[in-house]
């Protein structure tokens, strides 16, 4: 993550600030603003194809206000179409609908109608509104004929899409493998592997499971290729589904867990409270549109050159120096990682290393005192994981299990390598837990579970322990422990 966030800050400032630079200098106005546009437009679009829907919304909302600053008449059409996906992919679909619709009355192009009734299309089926979609549909597969396909693999599949919806499988099939031929024609893999994707779905729904996992396979090879995390998450809800009708409930839950990880990463919950927020500044702003239009023409008069050139050699510093930083954050972050990690395999050696005492061990003991016996008969005690998992373990308690009193047994274990009674305790249970985290099917245990089985009724107290011991968190140790269990098996 900070490795992206480097390469962020490194280029994208000096992409939008060059093209800044440039508009500043140039003689034609009207191309300063609609270099600026496109910038604000292609940032948006790259965020988009990697389902960062925050992001592109942002700067869609930056070139919509340039269209409507400069005049810029001509481009509201498509960026009210991709303001609109943006909606789509948030599962908004009255304010989908909306924007759709904005495009559709501002758009002359038949290419660009088309493309939206397309997108209308697709939107009514989600909704549930067939006898609309079929009518969208139908209208921009008559005007996509006096253009190339590049639109026809999108229709043919909101055409297969209505007649699933419809229980006309025969048609459905007809027209996925349709749309899957032409998009593996034009090489659109985005729309290959989700195509892909909806035929293994289809297959599914007719009780056809082989071919559904051939179909899904295909799809989530491809996604995983190239990063297409809302086809990923689909097809990992699919494949759910068809391992639990199976009655494979643990498979299942394997994935539908995959699933909710790729969703949460989509659909982050404060994506739509920003989107609103923002939508509402926008609303404000326009009010003093006429002054802010004064402020950047007088601006834009006013830059020079040289000016362009200090500014730009301050912010060249300002990033050498925002590089500096962050690559001293990852060389300290590596160093912590590689740290937790030594932690880790030293606990993890122990533990395996580990074994009890023999009854000839015992025997062969030296004793030399009063308290080295009764540590003998502490130790004893202790081999009983029901003794030291027993969350009401008490000093008095271990007093009476070993024939002994308060005073000798704190004194005992004193004089011993744990130092005192809580960390002797400690040690025993978090051992315990560690051997839990190390079982193969190990994550069926919650966190929770494992420190109430080992004896801690607060989970803090379980965190804290665990870390004193170890050295590194229970999510670390697992986190680590998979990986190292995945190394094995391959």
């Amino acid at each position: 993550m900070l490795r992206k966030i480097l390469i962020f800050c490194l280029f994208c400032p000096l992409i939008i600030f060059g093209q800044e630079s440039n508009n500043a200098s140039s003689q034609n106005g009207n191309e300063q603003k609609e270099e600026l546009f496109v910038s604000y437009n292609k940032l948006a679009n790259m965020h988009l194809s990697f389902s960062d829907y925050r992001t592109a919304y942002d700067y869609f909302m930056k070139a919509l206000h340039l269209c409507e600053k400069y005049n810029l008449a001509s481009y509201k059409p498509g960026i009210y179409l991709n303001i609109g996906v943006v909606y789509y992919h948030l599962h908004q679909y009255d304010m989908t609908k909306e924007y759709y619709l904005k495009a559709l009355e501002l758009c002359s192009d038949s290419a660009g109608i088309a493309l939206i009734l397309n997108n209308l299309g697709a939107n009514e089926i989600v909704n549930g509104n067939l006898d609309s979609s079929f009518y969208y549909v139908t209208k921009a597969y008559q005007i996509s004929k006096r253009h190339n396909d590049a639109f026809l693999a999108g229709i043919l599949n909101n055409f297969a899409s209505y007649y699933q919806n419809k229980k006309q499988y025969d048609s459905a099939f007809y027209y996925y493998h349709l749309s899957l031929y032409n998009s593996r024609k034009n090489n659109e893999i985005d729309k290959e592997a989700s195509f892909l994707s909806d035929i293994g779905k289809l297959f599914f729904e007719v009780k056809k499971i082989d071919s559904a996992l051939y179909y899904i396979n295909l799809s989530n090879k491809i996604a995983s290729e190239n990063n297409f995390l809302k086809t990923l998450s689909s097809n990992y809800l699919t494949l759910s589904e068809i391992e639990k009708s199976k009655g494979r409930y643990k498979e299942s839950l394997k994935f539908y867990t995959t699933y909710i990880q790729l969703k949460d990463s989509i659909y982050n919950a404060e994506i739509f409270g920003d989107i609103n927020q923002m939508q509402r500044g926008y609303e404000i702003s326009k009010t003093n549109q006429q002054i802010e239009e004064l402020l950047v023409d007088q601006q834009i008069k006013g830059h020079t050159i040289r000016y362009q050139k200090i500014i730009q050699r301050i912010i060249m510093i300002a990033l050498l120096a925002l590089v500096i930083v962050l690559f001293i954050i990852i060389y300290q972050n590596n160093k912590l990682k590689a740290a937790h990690k030594v932690l880790f395999e030293k606990n993890v050696k122990l533990i395996k290393l580990e074994k009890k005492p023999s009854e000839e061990d015992k025997k062969s003991a030296n004793t030399f005192n009063t308290f080295d016996e009764l540590m003998d008969r502490i130790l004893t005690a202790m081999e009983d994981p029901a003794v030291y998992c027993d969350s009401s373990l008490s000093v008095d308690k271990l007093a009476s299990l070993t024939q002994s009193n308060h005073t000798y047994i704190s004194q005992a274990i004193k004089n011993s390598p744990y130092k005192n009674y809580r960390a002797f305790v400690n040690s025993y249970r978090i051992r315990d837990a560690q051997r839990f985290f190390m079982e193969p099917d190990a994550e069926k245990y919650t966190i929770e579970y494992v420190s109430e089985k080992v004896g801690y009724k607060s989970r803090s107290v379980f965190y804290d322990a665990f870390k004193e011991i170890t050295g590194v968190s229970p999510n670390y140790y697992i986190k680590s422990m998979k990986k190292e269990q995945t190394v094995e098996v391959f």
